[in-house]
């Protein structure tokens, strides 16, 4: 947004406050969420020069509601916009410190949205980027992205939802939601899909802030509390995750000194939080792997065991191949390659055509001493990876094992 982290931290977090109010003032979430989105720009251009208003919130507000009249000014569109504002019974006043924050974000994530189109419209109504920032973030022309927000919201009014905070099975099944989203978000920047580096902190970073706004808001959701305390088990290792030159570092060749141990340690409790719950689910059998790395002073101390028991439980929950495939390296690690590999001769037809399954396939063949075959897999998972990062790691790997002719360290490939 602005050169000012200071104005910019200020803006994400009134965002989805002002979407809220200006919503339920004028019952139109599609139009109050444009409106504050010009508001927000404004501010990140005149709040640096000018300094920050008294009450930044209400300036927003003011701002907002100001450009969405503006826009009303049509006779048709007045009359539409009445009826609807009926409809809904929108309060003429706002509760004080009322926040919405939280309504936003589930409504942001309506089941009926496409992962994708949840995942454009949470980031700009609820973490206030702009749609160019968006755009960038996930590599796609700006008008592409545009498209996206668009088609959400005419969705969410298509809907009729009135602005409301849902409840009961309503909620539940909107967390779950918001959940799959904020963990999509997180994914995309721990580990980018595309483009030239290995991390994209703005959107890992992101996830984290709105993960932490979800759990305010649902402080004893024991998923909502795993997919924080996941998040944070990740991002900890950030620093360590590619050298100097932005090439990748394997986690069990990491510098873990360089990993940061506060997040580590809120990680940590947040996940003991979510196991007194009593209720285990995919976040939290997630969160509890990246925790045996965590606590493992090197990688050789970790309990392979133990991830291996705890990647059985999340295959059991999930069904999802890509599991099956991360507990083969778990097998390899304890009972050796060779056991790895059965595991993953068993989503072969799934996933045999992706990069990461010839990666690992070709990693264990590595470790089983079948350097040709590495060399082959691994040459085959570089042409198929989309990250370039990832490409040349792969790339480099091969290229070492084919002029060494050695069956190279082993360990996870994973970071």
């Amino acid at each position: 947004m602005t050169a000012d982290p200071a104005v910019d931290d200020l803006l994400r977090t009134l965002a989805p406050q002002v979407v809220g109010i200006v919503s339920r003032r004028f019952g139109d979430f599609d139009s109050a969420e444009d409106a504050v989105q010009e508001a927000l720009l404004t501010a990140s251009r005149r709040w640096p020069v000018d300094g920050l208003p008294d009450e930044p919130r209400a300036w927003l507000v003011t701002a907002a509601s100001r450009r969405l009249v503006d826009v009303w000014r049509s006779d048709a569109a007045r009359r539409e916009r009445e009826a609807r504002v009926i409809a809904w019974e929108v309060p003429a006043r706002d509760p004080v410190g009322h926040d919405d924050s939280l309504t936003v974000l589930l409504m942001c994530c309506h089941p009926s949205l496409t992962p994708a189109s949840a995942i454009a419209l949470t980031l700009r109504a609820v973490g206030g980027l702009t749609t160019a920032e968006i755009a960038r973030a996930f590599i796609v022309p700006e008008a592409t992205m545009a498209q996206r927000i668009s088609r959400a919201k005419a969705t969410v009014r298509a809907s009729g939802e009135p602005f409301r905070m849902p409840s009961g099975d309503d909620r539940d099944a909107r967390v779950r939601s918001v959940l799959h989203v904020l963990y999509l978000i997180f994914n995309e920047g721990y580990a980018s899909t595309h483009g030239d580096t290995v991390q994209r902190v703005e959107l890992s970073r992101e996830a984290i802030r709105l993960s932490r706004l979800l759990v305010a808001g649902v402080p004893d959701h024991a998923e909502a509390l795993g997919l924080l305390a996941l998040m944070l088990l990740l991002e900890a290792r950030a620093p360590a995750r590619s050298d100097d030159t932005g090439a990748l570092v394997p986690l069990p060749e990491q510098d873990r000194s360089q990993w940061d141990r506060s997040l580590v340690a809120e990680g940590l409790e947040l996940l003991g939080r979510a196991m007194a719950l009593g209720v285990v689910g995919d976040y939290q059998l997630q969160a509890a792997i990246a925790a045996v790395h965590d606590r493992a002073p090197t990688a050789a101390d970790t309990d392979w065991e133990e991830i291996l028991a705890l990647y059985g439980l999340l295959e059991e929950v999930t069904g999802n191949p890509v599991v099956t495939l991360n507990r083969a390296v778990a097998v390899a690690m304890a009972r050796g390659p060779r056991a790895g590999l059965e595991v993953v001769d068993e989503v072969e037809e799934r996933l045999g055509t992706t990069h990461r399954w010839l990666a690992v396939r070709g990693q264990l063949l590595e470790m089983a001493g079948d350097t040709a075959a590495a060399v082959e897999l691994l040459d085959r998972a570089a042409a198929t990876a989309t990250n370039e990062v990832e490409q040349r790691h792969l790339t480099a790997r091969a290229a070492r094992l084919r002029s060494s002719g050695s069956s190279g360290s082993s360990g996870s490939s994973g970071s």
